[in-house]
């Protein structure tokens, strides 16, 4: 039961391998599937009796395979039975994968936990620890800090544990280990301070999500704040609980311009998104406590690979990426303490001063300027960074 669904199949025999991979081209050719995610994906990675196969045939031939080799393949490397293969899951540099190591990372440092601040600037830079071998690139890790299992991004910040009654399994369902934090208190409440915070720290998951190199994955409805109500496990559901709820995308509109926002522009700045890990001379560290365990506050300049042109964003006309922005560095700063940090800017490279594109503690629209349109700030000036908040510039 590697599965969890109460069997499991020899996924290596030779008639079942078989089966499996006609079914693939058949999705493929007939109904023009560009690429497949496998779930629990460590299953295809045994033999007949469960053992851990180093070089399992059926992956094997997926990889080499002339129509399937060319499509995105994404593995969840991890099934029930506790193989987890997160940066080792057999790959053929092709493959990508769920990082599950960075939701975990993730989720840690952003509600405050200590001793995350090195896992979480590795993370941040593609997780090259786990996949920087090789011809494996960044974007075979799939980032992610929410999925279809687990609490959606706004139950992270509203419950300390699972709720699931609703399910009817008296609440043995669902994972315990969710690293979540209530900001305060458990479920909904009226207090204005505890939803402002619950606010901040979706935006701040979001803003981790999107400036970290590899391929951002997010779960449907985290753009508005879709909630389950604490439940973590609501696969056998149809109802309000994972449905889309498009009023509420109107109703949270400050959020969905957030992360609509923040999305675009990741995609048009060259410095986001890369294609290859980062050297020596594509971040600069502006830190000294990297061994104080203690320590929860992170920035760090990253410097743009070229000179491109301004570009089109045929998706939003209203958001088009000034040639300044897109050709200045980024300069990022995350602050995950309790308390205020009065921080000194550092200098911007080439004579060039900061504009401020987000600061997460701003009240929307404030929080997001796409071009950077807020006065310079000069290289030594203290900027108040707000607890559980975070922040970007970009250098003109």
């Amino acid at each position: 039961n590697y599965s969890g669904c109460g069997n499991s199949v020899n996924a290596n025999h030779p008639m079942v391998k078989k089966q499996i991979i006609d079914s693939l081209v058949r999705w493929v050719e007939e109904f023009h599937v560009d690429g497949f995610r496998f779930d629990l994906a460590s299953v295809l990675c045994r033999d007949s009796g469960g053992k851990p196969l180093e070089d399992p045939p059926l992956i094997r031939e997926i990889s080499k395979h002339p129509v399937l080799s060319k499509t995105k393949l994404i593995s969840e490397p991890w099934d029930c039975g506790g193989l987890y293969l997160v940066g080792k899951f057999p790959n053929w540099d092709i493959w990508a994968e769920w990082n599950g190591q960075y939701r975990d990372i993730v989720r840690k440092f952003v509600k405050g936990d200590g001793g995350m601040k090195k896992s979480f600037a590795t993370a941040l830079c593609g997780s090259a620890n786990l996949y920087n071998y090789n011809n494996r690139k960044p974007y075979h890790s799939v980032n992610f800090v929410t999925c279809h299992d687990g609490f959606s991004l706004r139950d992270l910040v509203s419950y300390n544990g699972k709720h699931n009654d609703a399910n009817g399994e008296g609440g043995r369902d669902g994972s315990n280990d969710n690293l979540s934090w209530n900001c305060g208190v458990e479920g909904e409440t009226n207090d204005e301070g505890v939803n402002g915070l619950r606010v901040r720290q979706m935006k701040n998951f979001t803003f981790a999500l999107l400036m970290s190199q590899g391929t951002p994955m997010m779960r449907m409805g985290d753009e508005y704040g879709l909630s389950t109500n604490g439940n973590n496990n609501t696969y056998g559901h149809d109802n309000e609980m994972t449905w889309m709820n498009w009023d509420k995308v109107a109703q949270e509109s400050d959020l969905v311009k957030f992360t609509s926002e923040l999305a675009h522009f990741r995609r048009q700045h060259p410095a986001l998104g890369r294609s290859d890990f980062l050297g020596d001379g594509d971040v600069t560290w502006h830190e000294t406590n990297w061994d104080n365990l203690e320590s929860k506050f992170l920035a760090c300049t990253l410097h743009c690979p070229r000179s491109v042109g301004g570009g089109a964003n045929p998706w939003r006309p209203d958001l088009q990426m000034d040639e300044s922005t897109r050709n200045g560095d980024l300069l990022l700063a995350f602050n995950a303490h309790e308390y205020w940090i009065e921080w000194a800017i550092p200098a911007a490279p080439n004579g060039r001063q900061w504009y401020r594109v987000v600061d997460t503690n701003l009240p929307g629209p404030r929080d997001m300027e796409f071009n950077g349109k807020d006065a310079p700030i000069d290289a030594g000036s203290v900027y108040n960074v707000a607890p559980w908040s975070s922040l970007m510039f970009v250098a003109k």
